[in-house]
């Protein structure tokens, strides 16, 4: 009888570590992305790797380093508006496309009502995830306060309400943008200046207000008289517009505080007969790939930069998860004016 060949076995970690002359303990360091290896070490044991077709055991990496190898993105905020919103489907695709290159797995939670938001606390604490990019903006949001208190590295996207210590947190430079867009209309000869809010308990949407109100050196009456909220949706938008066009008919301009407003805006001013950008200009906010440049006329917006938002985001934790020194806890990241027809 002729012996059958026998499948070569499969290679270990110390296969790795002598083909690639160095220790079990260097080339596990390697494999785990510690930064307490030179470049040779890593060089050498990358080769060895790709040479012998090396791939760990997930399951026992997991039970000596202690990683799931999973990052949890949560929203805090109610499905519809994650799923009416283009603005979420960015964010999302942009974490599952920077965790992919961390060859991480993104775990998505939607967390609204206090039963979420306790499902959620025993999720991040219970060692399921390795660390959380997290996205609360509103005031009186618990989960900011419930991840101070994990052993958790967590990154949030954006500004929460209340004190920043212990928190990491990459933010669009939001009040800037508002300014820059206001002040792009006065460069235009522009004289009123209204403007269309975001929600009230969103930091994001106050500092654009804020960024508007410093251009046109609006006290509390002019912020009453020439302001409303349309709430970030597109019906928002266009009631807000209706609004403003019959408490300030001589509007000549309008900030409008994301795209999506924006489009309900320019529909009021169509019905209203107002021509854009001839009888009033209008720049908005995020400029949305999807929106801006598909209005009519093409928006005029403010650029944050989703992609870098967070792949700055995740550089962030991993470095937290990797016990690096983080030299900012808070980084603001700049948004450009990008000019289309309506201004």
């Amino acid at each position: 009888m002729t012996a059958q060949p026998q499948p070569s076995a499969r290679p270990t970690l110390e296969d790795v570590a002598a083909r690639a002359g160095v220790s079990r303990a260097t080339a596990s360091r390697v494999l785990n992305a510690s930064p307490r290896v030179s470049p040779e070490a890593l060089e050498a044991v990358t080769n060895a790797v790709s040479e012998l077709g090396y791939q760990p055991n997930s399951a026992a990496r997991a039970l000596v380093t202690r990683r799931s190898g999973a990052v949890a993105v949560v929203f805090s905020e109610p499905e519809p508006k994650i799923f009416d919103d283009p603005h979420f489907a960015r964010l999302i695709r942009a974490a599952a496309r920077a965790l992919s290159e961390q060859d991480a797995q993104m775990v998505l939670m939607l967390v609204h009502s206090p039963q979420d938001q306790e499902r959620a606390h025993r999720f991040l604490a219970g060692g399921h995830v390795d660390g959380a990019l997290l996205f609360a903006p509103h005031r009186n949001d618990r989960l900011t306060g419930v991840v101070r208190k994990l052993h958790l590295p967590v990154v949030l996207g954006g500004r929460p309400w209340g004190s920043l210590r212990g928190l990491h947190l990459v933010d669009n430079d939001n009040e800037g943008g508002g300014f820059q867009a206001t002040e792009h209309l006065k460069s235009l000869g522009r004289k009123r200046i209204v403007h269309v809010s975001g929600p009230a308990d969103e930091l994001s949407s106050t500092d654009r207000l804020d960024g508007w109100r410093r251009s046109v050196g609006a006290d509390d009456a002019a912020v009453e008289l020439m302001s409303e909220s349309g709430g970030y949706t597109r019906q928002g938008g266009r009631n807000a517009m209706r609004t403003l066009l019959r408490r300030v008919p001589d509007l000549d301009a309008a900030f409008v505080g994301s795209d999506l407003m924006a489009e309900g805006a320019l529909a009021a001013l169509r019905e209203a007969g107002r021509r854009v950008p001839q009888d009033v200009a209008v720049v908005g906010f995020d400029d949305h790939v999807t929106i801006a440049a598909h209005t009519d006329p093409p928006l005029t917006s403010i650029r944050q930069d989703i992609d870098s938002q967070v792949s700055h985001m995740v550089s962030h934790l991993i470095r937290l998860l990797r016990d690096e020194p983080v030299r900012a806890k808070r980084e603001v990241l700049p948004t450009i004016l990008v000019r289309r027809e309506s201004a």
